[in-house]
């Protein structure tokens, strides 16, 4: 039986009418649209103290400083925001009425635009006390708006905007419980949150790993990467106008053919500089795993755990195709993007059954896939009966004289032979050799992450 939801107004009003919770708005670039609701819903005198906005940018800055990225719509804003706003009602308020209070501060800074112009992202966040007197918490929310008219998309982030505050005074017992209710009344596609951070001693129940790949299953966002310290990394900045060279794979658990694959990807990528126009210093190497609606998220946690102690960064998406993911990093970045793969892969590539839904089906595919700036950096697939790379791999009759064109165009390239590439594992292979007790699986796997499944009986 499902759960009966409250309106955005029945939100406002419970908080209104809750005489504990006590708090301040200030909000950039969209009007005062949480704000909005609470007055609505009435009894507003009751939870505000106060409600601003800063729209000129001189008033901002000497409100809140100038960020050293010449910014206003990032975290650091952000930050600053809550930094100044809570600060503020506790200096002006706390010995008033602190012992009775839960006192907070809700923020955000954000971009609208047009259909035109459909660059509309923003941040947000409240810092909250859980009783009177508590430690602050934070909830901290990158959201992009996907309505096409400013009206739809203030009135999602008001919405939004008003399901955080909620959800973070009434709806702490998880993460998933949390993401549930900070959605409600949003239709499906109305917004995406491609990053969520929480801070506080009760909610240390949150693990932000977790809490960002929930979003992504539950396809509220499109992608999330984890740094080599396995903290959630705000990705757009990570990768604007950088050159990315990605490797798509289960790393269940990651072989040293994985690991050999990179390496001569990356090798190869330095040897294409010139011609491509590069610098070293600006190419991000990725690892990227796709999860689906039934994955367990548990099993992910690992796979970054074991990532990590190699130092590698993790890149989680919702995209089953490759050229979904050429897309999505398009909107940040322009340089060469290359995607590093074994030989066994180019058959599910070239397979036209994968893009039935388009029009133009697998040329049109291809055709969104393969440019100038998107190549395929092909990898040996070898077994003791065969050793098949790009040279070698023969398409269906129907697909042959696109595999063709594109390799005319040197757009799918070999980076190694045969004679220098030793046998291909999946990570399949090694599970298989784990579950019948075959210790060669030891030698296979990197030292580091031989130790991580044995410690954890993996």
């Amino acid at each position: 039986m499902s759960r009966q939801k409250n309106t955005t107004l029945e939100k406002a009003q419970e908080i209104n009418l809750d005489a504990e919770k006590y708090g301040t708005f200030a909000e950039i670039g969209a009007g005062q649209e949480v704000a909005r609701h609470f007055f609505l819903a009435g009894k507003a005198s009751q939870t505000i103290a106060k409600t601003m906005s800063a729209y000129d940018m001189i008033f901002s800055d000497e409100i809140y400083g100038k960020e050293k990225n010449g910014r206003y719509v990032c975290k650091s804003r952000l930050n600053k925001m809550l930094d100044k706003e809570y600060n503020l009602i506790l200096q002006r308020l706390e010995t008033h009425r602190g012992k009775q209070t839960s006192f907070f501060s809700f923020a955000n800074t954000v971009a609208t635009g047009s259909a035109e112009i459909p660059k509309c992202h923003g941040w947000m966040g409240v810092r909250f006390q859980t009783s009177p007197g508590s430690e602050s918490h934070d909830i901290i929310l990158h959201v992009r708006m996907m309505d096409r008219f400013r009206l739809q998309q203030q009135e999602a982030l008001g919405i939004l905007g008003v399901n955080l505050i909620h959800s973070a005074f009434y709806h702490r017992k998880s993460s998933a419980d949390f993401i549930s209710h900070l959605t409600e009344n949003l239709k499906k596609g109305q917004i995406l949150i491609d990053y969520f951070e929480s801070s506080g001693p009760e909610l240390a129940h949150f693990d932000n790993r977790v809490t960002n790949l929930q979003l992504v299953k539950e396809g509220l966002s499109e992608a999330v990467l984890f740094g080599e310290d396995q903290k959630v990394q705000f990705l757009p900045d990570e990768v604007y106008q950088k050159t990315l060279l990605i490797q798509r794979g289960h790393y269940k658990p990651m072989t040293i053919s994985h690991q050999d694959m990179m390496d001569k990807g990356l090798h190869q990528l330095k040897a294409d500089v010139k011609s491509l126009k590069l610098k070293t210093q600006d190419v991000v190497t990725l690892n990227e795993i796709e999860i689906s609606d039934k994955s367990n998220i548990d099993d992910y946690i690992q796979r970054i755990e074991m990532l990590s102690l190699l130092g590698l960064r993790t890149l989680v998406t919702h995209f089953p195709l490759y050229y979904q993911m050429k897309s999505f990093f398009r909107k940040y970045t322009q340089n060469p993007m290359i995607l590093v793969m074994s030989a066994s892969h180019l058959d599910r590539i070239f397979e036209p059954d994968h893009y039935k839904n388009l029009e133009g089906g697998i040329f049109e595919g291809l055709g969104k896939l393969l440019d100038e700036n998107t190549r395929l950096y092909i990898y040996p697939y070898k077994t003791e009966k065969l050793c098949l790379t790009a040279s070698t791999f023969h398409p269906s009759k129907g697909s042959r004289k696109v595999y063709e064109h594109f390799r005319d165009a040197e757009l799918i390239l070999d980076i190694s032979g045969c004679d220098e590439s030793a046998d291909f594992y999946h990570s399949e292979m090694i599970s298989k050799m784990i579950q019948k007790k075959d210790k060669k699986w030891e030698k296979l796997v990197p030292t580091a992450i031989v130790s991580y499944l044995q410690k954890n009986k993996i």
